[in-house]
């Protein structure tokens, strides 16, 4: 679990995002949407940092790119 706050934790999220960095967010990192309001799944995380992302200007990797850039493409 991350020592921030929700608050700080989204904003990081977001700075990361708009200076070009990826970014993985899950329950074991910060199980909060926003200050006191828990997630129910890893899911509706995602679809917050995809929303930031597109906000922002940013593409959203496919699996198979996702994959490319990790090097886990056979």
């Amino acid at each position: 679990m991350s020592c921030m706050t929700p608050a700080v934790y989204w904003s990081v999220i977001a700075h990361a995002i708009a200076i070009g960095g990826h970014v993985r967010v899950g329950m074991e990192d910060c199980p909060y949407l926003q200050p006191g309001v828990y997630a129910t799944s890893n899911a509706q995380l995602v679809e917050k940092a995809v929303r930031i992302a597109r906000e922002i200007g940013r593409e959203i990797a496919s699996p198979a790119e996702a994959r490319v850039m990790t090097g886990l493409a056979h």
